[in-house]
């Protein structure tokens, strides 16, 4: 039986446990790790799954770039928690935040493809995001054998689908 989950906003107690899940997959090269620092400079923009116990299950984060495009970000569920659902609903808080904040259009770099297909992105050209490029890519130290993939969703109905 899985155990009960919520959702909510991020707290200043929340730092450490986004911290430790995200970097528990950077160690595996599947994410790239984050610091303390970082995630209470952003602490508004991450969202939390949490237990009955108060321990955080997952998290994920929108990373603006301009008043209409942000990234999904430091996506990640406890590998004990996979498989119910978790990331799912965190997308979807993340996007209905997106919504709230007036942004049309979301972007994600992954490596879990078939996750974000399942949840309605797809996958484009990271070209379309010269500000992810700009801001984040050209320091990364993975910027010259970088193997993500790019997806991403349009929220607004009245907005032109992507071009295959």
């Amino acid at each position: 039986m899985r155990e009960e989950t919520s959702l909510r906003m991020a707290q200043p107690g929340d730092v450490g446990a986004i911290v430790a899940l995200v970097n528990d997959y950077a160690s595996d090269s599947v994410m790239l790790p984050i610091s303390a620092e970082r995630v209470v400079l952003a602490l508004d923009d991450f969202v939390v799954a949490v237990d009955a116990r108060a321990r955080v299950r997952a998290c994920g984060a929108l990373k603006e770039y301009s008043p209409s495009l942000a990234e999904v970000a430091s996506l990640a569920v406890a590998r004990g928690a996979h498989g119910g659902g978790l990331g799912r609903r965190v997308v979807a808080e993340l996007e209905a935040l997106a919504r709230m904040r007036g942004i049309d259009e979301l972007f994600a770099l992954t490596l879990t493809v078939g996750f974000f297909e399942s949840v309605g992105y797809v996958v484009t050209e990271r070209a379309r995001y010269p500000e992810k490029i700009r801001r984040d890519c050209a320091s990364c130290s993975r910027r010259f054998a970088c193997n993500e993939v790019c997806v991403a969703r349009m929220l607004r109905a009245d907005t032109l689908e992507y071009a295959a």
